[in-house]
């Protein structure tokens, strides 16, 4: 038998009851995770790699030219698009290195940007009906070394992130001039 305490009042409960309830509460959690699930990882981890492939994340990226941001994000920023292929899909991916602590200048990061670099945040823009509410697009939260990032919560940033929500990626992108949720540029505006 295991005691289950709440408010200082002890219930028994029997394994049975026990098992039931660990079981529907991991259905609940790992079937309709609105993000962060074993698909979305396991998108990400692969969308990692073509990331890499194409110098845009890793060990040798390409860079460009950095800029003063604001958070979420990071007090440095630097954005690259580029087309992404990720299994059969082929579309535009961006992707946004958020350089940190606060008061950092372009220029330290331009000079040691492995050195400062705390976040890869990437959106991709993913086969049609995947996310038709938004635009289909794919968001994700790496650490440098490309594992994904975790919210407060303990929910790994990884697909729909926030869908729904009043704060986080898509409501934040939503807000986005011309309507494609990306604040940098239009070009990707739908047609």
């Amino acid at each position: 038998m295991t005691f289950f305490t709440t408010n200082n009042c002890k219930k028994r409960l029997s394994k049975p009851i026990l098992l039931g309830v660990a079981l529907a509460f991991t259905s609940v959690a790992g079937a309709g995770a609105p993000f962060g699930n074993k698909a979305d990882l396991e998108y990400a981890a692969t969308l990692w790699s073509a990331l890499e492939t194409k110098g845009l994340v890793g060990a040798n990226p390409i860079y460009s030219k950095p800029y003063a941001g604001t958070e979420p994000h990071g007090f440095v920023l630097e954005t690259l698009e580029a087309k992404v292929t990720v299994g059969k899909h082929n579309n535009w991916a961006v992707v946004k290195r958020n350089y940190g602590p606060a008061g950092i200048s372009t220029e330290t990061v331009s000079n040691e940007r492995e050195k400062h670099l705390k976040a890869v945040t990437v959106m991709f823009k993913r086969e049609s009906g995947y996310d038709p509410d938004n635009q289909d697009w794919f968001w994700v939260k790496y650490a440098p070394d490309g594992s994904v990032l975790k919210n407060p919560k303990g929910m790994a940033l990884a697909g729909r992130v926030a869908k729904g929500a009043t704060k986080g990626c898509i409501a934040c992108h939503q807000a986005a001039p011309g309507g494609d949720y990306l604040f940098v540029t239009d070009r990707l505006k739908p047609e």
